[in-house]
């Protein structure tokens, strides 16, 4: 591979690591080329841009970028793959299914802003919440007091019941 390919494949990644806040680290060694292509299928109806590179120009990457990526540096070994995403749970639950059979397996990943290093961590990023779940999750805790003012109003009609259904939870 020529020089400038090279680095021009450096920058490319470069770009990406900006663009994409979260990012997984795959081994996809034994996997045949229809299992890639499913991986590949999946990978894009999920949104999450799937990249095979060479670990050293990876490495350079990382190097080049503002945030210091040498925990990563271990899991750069052997076949990888990276997996480039908006939604940092993503990616983790689609390795999640393919568990069982042990390929692909998670090497390392960047997400919310936190390194994960080992196959081990996959449960933990199949629990973060994205952006949308969180907001989800807000709205139900402040929708929920107010569903039990608007309950309480239909039960009694008056104040009166609003106020012995209040008693009455309190007891």
């Amino acid at each position: 591979m020529k020089k400038e390919l090279k680095d021009t494949i450096v920058v490319e990644l470069g770009q990406k690591l900006k663009e994409y806040p979260h990012f997984y680290l795959v081994d996809t060694a034994g996997l045949n080329a229809e299992q890639t292509s499913n991986l590949r299928r999946k990978c894009f109806k999920n949104e999450i841009k799937m990249v095979v590179v060479k670990n050293t120009l990876l490495h350079k990457a990382f190097e080049a970028s503002d945030i210091d990526f040498s925990p990563l540096y271990e899991a750069l070994k052997g076949n990888t793959a990276v997996m480039f995403t908006q939604v940092a749970n993503v990616p983790a639950k689609l390795l999640k299914e393919y568990k069982k059979e042990g390929i692909p397996a998670l090497k390392a990943a960047y997400a919310e802003e936190s390194f994960f290093v080992g196959a081990e961590k996959l449960d933990e990023l199949v629990a973060i919440k994205s952006k949308n779940e969180l907001i989800a999750d807000v709205v139900a805790l402040l929708q929920s007091p107010i569903k039990n003012v608007v309950s309480g109003l239909n039960a009694g009609g008056k104040i009166h019941g609003l106020l012995d259904a209040i008693a009455e939870r309190n007891k």
